[in-house]
């Protein structure tokens, strides 16, 4: 779902799916953590379930696909079952999905399935108990990889079930090197300043690096001053852009807009409030007043500890609300 300022594309179209990497040996970086974990599935009957954690785009998500890969083969769409735990936060989530799918029988030749749950911190601690009990009543043919950004909020009796991976944020040399091999494939111009400068915006955190680049490549070479346009211009024009369909009554593409902004583009909640308050006082609408209330609301809901998401989300709807 990646957005450059003037087109929107398709996900196979995004070179971060695109180059994403299928084998743990093509993983960047984490050299450690993929040496390790290369000794641990070379007899997958002994794997024991796993904990991925450390910072946005530093190929958590990348290395547990990698691993069901080599462990299940040609079986690994059957038998993965990949999960968003802050998308399906509830206990019910938890139950229903997971224990359909490890109680799906006649297992074909693997040693187990694999269960992958993402933003695994992001789940309530009572459905994090669930999900113990789980674990311990699929033993036998289930696997889980949970991955997390931090993980001191995963309930202990999880965290001492998993053997745990911190991965690192990547280096400069190896954000750059990653970048200059995907211009060489994509026939993309790139000079060492506007790398540095991908490197600079995106922090160690490669798919933002990626997909930063992808953007910019749509204004022409990468170059220091297009890397800065492109960084400035996803932002505010995007956030421009879904202040307007909100405004225009369409949440449901409002909402995906910034979700994909947050998410993707790594935009933080109060940078996208930050702007999209600067795009009303731009836009002179006539509820202007309004509409800088609803803001603040939200700002406040999410500032004392509200879930980010879903308020903004509710934010959007009601700004809709105020043109019909």
């Amino acid at each position: 779902m990646g957005i450059t300022p003037s087109t929107h594309m398709s996900t196979a179209g995004m070179w971060v799916e695109k180059y994403r990497p299928t084998k743990l040996s093509e993983v960047v970086n984490q050299t450690e953590i993929i040496g390790s974990l290369k000794a641990l599935i070379k007899d997958p009957t002994d794997m024991p379930h796993l904990m991925f954690s450390g910072s946005a785009g530093v190929g958590k998500t990348t290395v547990a696909l990698c691993i069901t890969r080599q462990i299940l083969g040609e079986y690994s769409k059957d038998y993965t079952l990949e999960l968003n735990a802050s998308d399906e936060r509830g206990i019910g989530m938890v139950r229903e999905k997971v224990k359909k799918f490890s109680r799906f029988a006649g297992m074909a030749e693997v040693p187990f399935k694999i269960i992958i749950l993402d933003e695994a911190d992001e789940m309530t601690s009572d459905a994090q108990t669930a999900l113990r009990r789980i674990i311990e009543d699929t033993a036998k043919i289930c696997r889980f990889i949970f991955i997390a950004n931090n993980i001191s909020k995963i309930i202990d009796p999880i965290q001492s079930r998993c053997a745990t991976f911190k991965f690192t944020t990547i280096s400069q040399e190896d954000v750059i090197n990653r970048l200059e091999e995907i211009a060489k494939k994509e026939k993309v111009k790139v000079d060492k300043k506007g790398l540095k400068a991908i490197y600079d915006y995106s922090e160690g955190d490669l798919r933002h690096a990626i997909n930063l680049m992808q953007a910019t490549a749509s204004l022409g070479e990468i170059t220091e001053e297009n890397v800065k346009s492109s960084a400035g211009l996803t932002k505010t024009s995007d956030v421009d852009g879904v202040l307007k369909l909100a405004l225009s009554g369409k949440v449901p593409e409002a909402r995906e807009k910034m979700i994909e902004l947050i998410k993707v583009y790594g935009m933080s909640e109060s940078d996208f409030l930050k702007y999209i308050n600067s795009a009303v006082f731009k836009s002179k609408h006539e509820k202007l007043a309004d509409i800088l209330e609803v803001i603040a609301k939200y700002d406040y809901r999410i500032l004392v500890g509200a879930n980010s998401e879903i308020q903004l989300s509710a934010m959007l709807a009601e700004l809709a609300k105020l043109e019909n």
